[in-house]
C-alpha cells in the first residue's frame, strides 16, 4: 500500500505525520512511503533524511494525494484535501469528528474511510497508539518551562548569603496526563505544587509525585468515560472554584489543563478570580484552543490582565515538534499496524480499537 504524509497546513503546527525512522520501519514491513516535499522541515527533518531510507518526495500534493492508499496526518484533513483523495483510500489523523463534521461529511461524501486517533479507546494493548496521551505529555513539560520563563522568579528554596528565596508555588488544575507530567516537572524544577481534579481516584498519582491534593467533594454529576470527563454541572464547577481560588491566589503559577472531549473547556478562573491573584503571578492556559479555563485567556497571545500574565499559547506539543513528531509517528505507525498490513485494511469491525476509532467507512458515517 501506498502511504502519503502531507505538510501541515493549520496555523502554529510544527509536527508531521511520519519521521524518518519511523518510515525506514514501514518500508521494511512492505509500504510504501510517500513524502510531500519539505513536509517535515519545520520538525527538523529535511528530504534528505527521508530520501535516505527509502521515501519517495513530492511536490505535486494534488497527484500526491490522489495516487495514495492511506493519507497519514497530524491535524483533521482538509475538504479540498479530501476532495483530491481517490475513493476507497483511507485517511488517519486527529480528527475531532464532534467538532468537525465538515471533515466527518466530506469524507462520506468522496467515498473514503477514516480513522480519528483521538477516539482511539484508552485500553491497555492501545497504550503505544495513544497520541492524546503522548502529545499531552509533552505538553504538561513544556508548560511548565513557559510558564517560569515568564514568572519573575525562581522555583526552588535558594539559600544565599544575601538571604533565603522561598520557593514558588504553583497549582495546577487537572492530573491528567499533561497535569502530571506539570506536576513532575515542577516538582524537579523545586516548587511547592498543589493540585486540583475533580476525580478523587488521581489524588495517589498527585501525592506520588510529591504534589498536594486540594480536596473538592464530588457529586452525582460527573461523568467519567475510558478515564476522560465526559461532564460536569455548573454547580459543581462553582463549588470547586469556591474551594481553589484561596490556592489560586496565594499561587505564583496556575496551570491549567482541563479538557472535555467534543465540548467548550470548562470555565476554572473567572475574572474576579484572577483580580484577587497577586501581582505578578502567571497563569498557562493549556485549554485556550477549547474556549480556555481561565476568562481572561485570549488564543495564541500573551496578555497582561490586573497584574497577571496570562498565556494562550495556541499548540504547546508543537512548541517540542521533532519529540512531538517522533512520538506521534510510532503512535500511528502502531496504530497502522494494527489495522492493516501492506496488502490492505483487514477491516475488523466489531474489534474494539477499530470500532472506536473509526469515523467513516467506504463513505458510510459510523457516528
Amino acid at each position: 500500500m501506498k502511504l502519503a504524509v502531507i505538510r501541515e497546513t493549520k496555523p502554529f503546527e510544527r509536527r508531521v505525520a511520519l519521521t524518518p525512522e519511523v518510515c525506514k520501519q514501514l518500508i521494511q514491513a512492505g509500504f510504501e512511503c510517500h513524502l510531500e516535499h519539505d513536509a517535515g522541515k519545520t520538525s527538523f527533518f529535511d528530504d534528505t533524511a527521508y530520501t535516505a531510507v527509502g521515501v519517495i518526495i513530492q511536490n505535486d500534493k494534488s497527484a500526491l494525494l490522489a495516487a495514495a492508499d492511506v493519507v497519514l496526518k497530524v491535524n483533521p484533513l482538509t475538504t479540498d484535501e479530501i476532495a483530491s483523495m481517490k475513493k476507497g483510500a483511507v485517511a488517519i489523523s486527529f480528527m475531532y469528528a464532534a467538532t468537525n463534521p465538515e471533515m466527518v461529511e466530506a469524507a462520506a461524501k468522496q467515498g473514503i474511510s477514516a480513522f480519528s486517533v483521538d477516539a482511539i479507546p484508552r485500553i491497555s494493548r492501545a497504550q503505544k497508539m495513544d497520541a492524546l496521551s503522548s502529545q499531552a505529555n509533552l505538553a504538561g513539560y513544556k508548560s511548565v518551562i513557559i510558564g517560569a520563563y515568564h514568572l519573575g522568579k525562581i522555583f526552588p528554596l535558594l539559600m544565599t548569603a544575601a538571604g533565603t528565596i522561598k520557593p514558588a508555588k504553583v497549582v495546577i488544575m487537572g492530573a491528567g496526563v499533561a497535569g502530571l507530567q506539570a506536576i513532575a516537572t515542577a516538582k524537579r524544577l523545586g516548587a511547592v505544587v498543589e493540585v486540583s481534579d475533580i476525580r478523587p481516584e488521581t489524588k495517589e498519582q498527585v501525592e506520588s509525585l510529591g504534589g498536594k491534593f486540594i480536596e473538592v467533594k464530588g457529586d452525582d454529576s460527573i461523568k467519567i468515560e475510558g478515564g476522560y470527563v465526559k461532564g460536569v454541572s455548573e454547580d459543581f464547577l462553582k463549588r470547586q472554584q469556591e474551594v481553589i481560588s484561596k490556592h489560586i491566589c496565594e499561587a505564583d503559577l496556575v496551570i491549567t489543563t482541563a479538557l472535555i472531549p467534543g465540548k467548550k473547556a470548562p470555565m476554572l478562573i473567572p475574572e474576579d478570580v484572577v483580580k484577587n491573584m497577586k501581582f505578578g503571578s502567571v497563569i498557562v492556559d493549556m485549554a485556550v484552543e477549547q474556549g480556555g479555563n481561565c476568562a481572561c485567556s485570549e488564543f495564541a497571545k500573551t496578555v497582561e490582565k490586573h497584574g497577571v500574565t496570562i498565556v494562550g499559547e495556541a499548540n504547546i506539543p508543537s512548541m517540542l515538534p521533532l519529540n512531538a513528531s517522533e512520538l506521534y509517528a510510532k503512535n500511528i505507525a502502531t496504530f497502522l499496524l494494527h489495522l492493516a498490513t501492506k496488502d490492505g485494511f483487514k477491516w475488523e469491525i466489531e474489534e474494539e480499537i477499530t470500532k472506536g476509532s473509526l469515523i467513516v467507512h467506504n463513505g458510510r458515517i459510523l457516528k
